[in-house]
């Protein structure tokens, strides 16, 4: 079974319909969303449809922090580009398509993966898992052998050694890294819409179930189109200006 992992797509309906396009020509079976399917960018409404078609066919589907603030949530812990993103989110959204955000869990555990958007430790609290002691903390809070998460928008994965200590890992994009189950992994897939580590090209990543190998992937797209419909949309320039450089 091959799973293709996207999150944080933010609204960018070119990016999301990249990584489709090459998960499907890489095989996926299914397919798991790990929050902040809105916020930041311009086509909120396309991408939901998009998601929650997948939803009807099964994918797994869990809430981000966006996803939680455009759905009513205060938006006070939000910077203001962020902020002004989510109110114009709202506004722009069908009513079965704000009801499906409002609906979503907050994680997901299907078979030997287990889905969050932040840390399964305390989910609720948007914790990025940003070193070994928080991907700890998750990893003991989702008690699988593979722990899938978004929220820092960037690829990284963590794995626990004979100490149970954590080890760090930086990936390398398109190639298979062999994820055993009999030890416990914690993948960060990177973010699909708004990618920040100085490239523009959208990230998810693929697991295969039964070989036990997880490749990270990055997937060029239209990020100039994505850009220019932020600026059209009348959202912050940071915004935009962040889809053209990758930060």
């Amino acid at each position: 079974m091959r799973i293709a992992l996207l999150a944080d797509i933010h609204s960018n309906l070119e990016a999301l319909a990249a990584c489709l396009r090459h998960a499907q020509a890489a095989g996926a079976e299914r397919f798991a969303f790990l929050g902040d399917l809105v916020g930041y960018g311009a086509d909120p409404e396309a991408v939901l449809d998009i998601v929650m078609e997948r939803a009807s066919r099964g994918a797994r589907v869990v809430l981000g922090n966006h996803d939680q603030a455009v759905a009513g949530h205060s938006t006070r812990n939000m910077n203001p580009a962020a902020e002004r993103a989510v109110e114009w989110t709202r506004r722009q959204l069908r009513g079965d398509q704000a009801a499906f955000l409002a609906a979503l869990p907050l994680t997901a555990r299907e078979g030997d993966c287990f889905y969050v958007h932040a840390s399964a430790d305390a989910p609720q609290r948007w914790t990025y898992v940003s070193d070994s002691l928080r991907a700890a903390h998750s990893m003991d809070g989702a008690r699988s052998p593979y722990t899938f998460g978004g929220h820092v928008h960037e690829q990284r994965l963590y794995f626990q050694g004979a100490d149970r200590r954590p080890q760090p890992f930086q990936p390398t994009p398109g190639s298979a890294i062999p994820v055993p189950r009999h030890r416990r992994w914690l993948a960060i897939v990177g973010s699909c819409g708004q990618p920040r580590d100085g490239d523009t090209a959208a990230c998810y990543a693929m697991l295969d179930a039964a070989e036990g190998e997880l490749v990270f992937h990055r997937v060029p797209y239209d990020h100039a189109r994505a850009a220019h419909k932020i600026r059209r949309a009348g959202l912050p320039e940071r915004l935009a200006s962040r889809l053209e450089h990758g930060r």
